[in-house]
């Protein structure tokens, strides 16, 4: 469904640059050269303007260098997964670690909103090579309650289980996934986890959107009765069981310091945007470090 999406945005996209390539070779003498020009750049332009305006807006002051760093690595994340990754998703599939390499515990793969499971190629490419099995799950539809991926997950580390012939799996999940993951474990236990590890994830809420529409934009709101429900049905011995990663300029997530839960360890990514917390190579390692 996203996949989709994202294909008829970017055709939208590709055809006001061309039109806008046209008019400006049309008013001026600089020749229509500008139609393809203008519309491969503004795709490109129409992502820097929605990065730039959502760091701006979650700033927080004393943080120049790192911010800039964060913007750029966010426009680059956001450029990279969805222009160039999620638009082509197919059916996601378990992947196996390279022949020859010992086995370590299977990875179950969550994407946030607005994303589907081509969001974790590089990531998951670097559990495989480690010796991870991994399956990444497309939470969908798109607009609706978490609760209502429970199931999904469920399915996913049933089928992740068959599969390698294990008893417990690993789950890593980027922004709303790490709380469609706790959902799951409020849903069907934790029976099944052997670690969760959640990065960017919004345990706290987000002010992003101060009048959000959608169900699982409503649940993800700062402070919201879903996720104070959330947090109280959940033990000592469930919080043991994740460890947390944020990062301080994470431009969709904030107030960025205070996605913190009782109980589960965190570790802070400086300089990183929320996407790219998806992406960076150090993230990866850290996961695997947690992994183990």
């Amino acid at each position: 469904m996203l996949a989709k999406l994202l294909r008829r945005l970017l055709a939208t996209q590709l055809l006001l640059g061309a039109v806008l390539g046209w008019f400006l070779g049309h008013q001026t003498a600089l020749g229509y050269w500008l139609i393809p020009l203008a519309a491969l750049l503004a795709p490109f332009a129409i992502n820097l303007i929605l990065i730039v305006s959502y760091a701006v807006k979650s700033r927080t002051p004393g943080q120049s260098a790192l911010w800039w760093r964060s913007v750029l690595g966010e426009y680059l994340a956001c450029c990279r997964v969805y222009l160039l990754q999620q638009p082509w998703a197919n059916k996601p599939k378990l992947t196996m670690p390279p022949a020859g390499i010992h086995l370590k515990t299977p990875v179950v793969l969550v994407h946030g909103y607005l994303c589907n499971h081509k969001v974790w190629d590089r990531m998951a490419e670097q559990l495989r090579q480690a010796g991870h099995p991994v399956l990444a799950v497309d939470l969908e539809p798109l607009f609706t309650s978490i609760d209502r991926y429970a199931p999904i997950i469920e399915e996913t580390a049933s089928e992740l289980c068959r599969q390698t012939g294990v008893d417990q799996v690993a789950l890593v999940g980027h922004s709303m996934g790490g709380l469609a993951i706790r959902a799951w474990m409020r849903s069907c236990g934790t029976q099944r986890v052997a670690r969760i590890v959640t990065l960017g994830t919004p345990h706290q809420g987000t002010q992003i959107d101060p009048h959000p529409k959608t169900p699982n934009g409503q649940q993800m709101f700062w402070h919201s009765d879903w996720l104070k429900a959330l947090e109280t049905s959940e033990t000592p011995e469930t919080r043991r069981l994740m460890h947390l990663a944020l990062a301080p300029q994470d431009s969709i997530v904030y107030p960025q310091r205070e996605q913190l839960l009782e109980g589960a360890p965190v570790m802070i990514f400086e300089g990183l945007g929320h996407l790219e917390l998806s992406q960076n190579r150090a993230v990866g390692d850290w996961v695997l470090s947690q992994l183990r």
